[in-house]
């Protein structure tokens, strides 16, 4: 069966989400969003003591409880130090890209609440003044924030509030083009968080009810790889929503929705991976199995954390993962088909 969803609310959904900041282990602004979202549907959210943001629906049969988690954090920065010029140096969370970031509007978030933007930039910033500004690698010993204020020196910087560990976020860039292509950062993890809140639309709009009890859950450290350590203990599957990819080994595209048959370390759960493939199958989704090399899941850390569950994965392909990506609306609306045909279990 296809479900018709609103592909409409689906992108302003993700622009909701992808606006608000939430690189890993930052869920200041994201968490009261997702309650204002879970909201709109009459549900409310529930936390565990990491923060994890939960949605929990009763089922048909609340005999099994499921799990589809998407990740809510993002890759992002911290201020690593000020050096006596003013500039900021940056360690990254999550795997940042930085000769893809090289050039973007950032903020910087102190631990009292103030906010200052940014440019982040190589110290070796132009090809006018210097030799290596094409050659000179772009990583965490070169890399630097410009703050937008008239700072000269390090004190100036600290009297702003500015401290080591504070959050780096990354200006997302949102685009969406008339014939449906996403161009922005963090599709991964933002655009299965709007999949997910799209599919919950529907059933809320159509009366339904999963046929299992199901927990939705937006970790904020899947990025750094445990996020999904901790799961109640009442889950017996555990389905991680993420993105796909796109490359020479890889069947997935942008306007499909891709199944994990294996991640980095781990085949996925062999009667599970064979259960969506099967529903993908049943609904005529444009679908794709592949495996994954540096890639990995909440679903993955699951099992590592030694959860006694089943674990799969899938989500929308995208191209330029922890860069400027690109997707397309038909493999989000794939995604969603697929969250209902497993939730709803027809």
């Amino acid at each position: 069966m296809h479900y018709e969803v609103d592909t409409n609310f689906l992108i302003e959904q993700f622009r909701e989400l992808v606006a608000v900041p939430s690189p890993v282990g930052y869920y200041v602004k994201a968490n009261p969003l997702l309650e204002r979202c879970a909201a709109k549907f009459g549900c409310a959210v529930t936390y565990d003591n990491k923060s994890t943001a939960y949605i929990t629906l009763e089922g048909e049969d609340n005999s099994k409880t499921v799990l589809l988690g998407a990740h809510m954090d993002t890759i992002g920065m911290v201020v690593r130090r000020i050096d006596e010029n003013g500039m900021i140096r940056v360690r990254q969370i999550g795997g940042m890209n930085f000769c893809s970031a090289e050039g973007c509007s950032v903020t910087v978030h102190t631990r009292d609440g103030r906010e200052y933007t940014g440019l982040l930039a190589c110290q070796s910033h132009s090809t006018h003044v210097f030799e290596d500004a094409r050659t000179l690698p772009r990583d965490e010993n070169t890399m630097i924030v410009l703050l937008d204020e008239p700072v000269k020196k390090r004190e100036d910087v600290r009297a702003l509030g500015i401290r080591h560990g504070d959050v780096i976020s990354v200006e997302p860039n949102c685009q969406v083009t008339p014939n449906g292509y996403l161009k922005s950062r963090f599709i991964d993890d933002k655009g299965a968080v709007a999949c997910v809140f799209t599919a919950l639309k529907y059933l809320t709009e159509q009366g339904l009810k999963p046929k299992y009890r199901t927990i939705f859950a937006f970790p904020y450290y899947e990025e750094i790889s445990h996020g999904g350590a901790y799961v109640p203990p009442e889950v017996s599957e555990y389905v991680a929503v993420d993105i796909g990819l796109i490359g020479p080994d890889l069947d997935g595209s942008e306007r499909a929705v891709s199944i994990c048959a294996k991640d980095n370390s781990t085949p996925y759960d062999y009667e599970l991976t064979n259960r969506l493939i099967a529903k993908a199958e049943k609904a005529g989704l444009d679908y794709a199995v592949d495996t994954f090399f540096r890639y990995g899941t909440d679903a993955n850390v699951a099992w590592k954390a030694g959860n006694n569950l089943k674990a799969a994965a899938f989500g929308m392909a995208v191209y330029c993962s922890h860069g400027m990506e690109r997707t397309h609306i038909d493999g989000l609306a794939a995604t969603t088909n697929l969250i209902l045909a497993y939730l709803l279990d027809l």
